[in-house]
C-alpha cells in the first residue's frame, strides 16, 4: 500500500501502529531494488520505502505484491518533511539512505538532502542505538558525510552495523558498479536520548 504524506502536521504511524518488529526505513527508495531484497530476506523486519516520485513507488510496490511480501510500506513523501514531523519519534531502528542525488555542481549544493539540519532531523526518528546507513558514488559528497558527522556527537561511526545488508544494493549501485565505479557505503550509530 502506497501512503501519501502531504505537509500537514500529522504523524503516519507504520503498519497502523500495531506492534511489529523492527522497522527500517530505506529513504529515497527509487525503483526499490534494494528496498525488496532487504523486505525478502527479513520478513520478521517493517521495511518502509519512502520516495517523492509515485510511478517509482508504484513500480515498488508491483515488485513486493510479485514477490508476495508483506512486511512492505511505502510513503509518498520528501524526505526532509518525513524525518522532521510525519515519522514518529525514536520509530526507526535503521535508516538507509542510498544514493541520493549529489548535486555535484557548486551553484546546486544548497539542493543536497544531506546536511548538519538534515542530520538531525534523522536523530529524532531514529531509536536510541538505531543505524544511520550512508551510500554515494559521489567522493566528494562522501568526504562531505564524513564531515559533517564528526562534528556530531550522537552519531558514532559503526560499519559493522550494516555487514547483514553489505551484498544488497541499489539499482544505481549495479549501474555504476557494471562501469567500473565503487559506491562506498558507512554506517553510525545513534546515541544518547535526543
Amino acid at each position: 500500500m502506497i501512503h501519501i504524506l502531504t505537509a500537514t502536521y500529522s504523524v503516519f504511524r507504520p503498519f497502523g501502529g500495531r506492534d511489529t518488529g523492527p522497522i527500517e526505513l530505506d529513504m529515497g527508495c527509487g525503483k526499490g531494488h534494494f528496498t525488496v531484497d532487504l523486505a525478502a530476506r527479513y520478513p520478521e523486519r517493517c521495511v518502509l520505502g519512502a520516495d517523492i516520485m509515485l510511478g517509482r513507488l508504484r513500480k515498488v510496490a508491483s515488485k513486493a505484491r510479485r514477490r508476495h511480501l508483506s512486511n512492505v510500506e511505502l510513503l509518498r513523501s520528501q524526505n526532509r518533511e518525513l524525518a522532521a514531523f510525519q515519522l514518529p519519534a525514536k520509530s526507526i531502528q535503521r535508516l538507509h539512505l542510498l544514493c541520493p542525488d549529489p548535486w555535484p555542481k557548486d551553484k546546486h549544493r544548497d539542493k543536497r538532502l544531506v546536511t548538519t539540519d538534515f542530520l538531525c532531523r534523522l536523530r529524532r526518528i531514529l531509536v536510541p542505538g538505531g543505524v544511520l546507513h550512508l551510500a554515494t558514488d559521489h567522493d566528494p559528497y562522501f568526504e562531505d558525510w564524513q564531515r559533517m558527522l564528526a562534528d556530531l556527537p550522537f552519531f558514532v561511526r559503526d560499519d559493522d552495523a550494516i555487514a547483514d545488508v553489505a551484498d544488497l544494493r541499489t539499482g544505481f549501485e549495479l549501474q555504476w558498479m557494471e562501469q567500473g565505479k565503487t559506491v562506498p557505503h558507512m554506517a553510525f550509530r545513534c546515541v544518547g536520548d535526543g
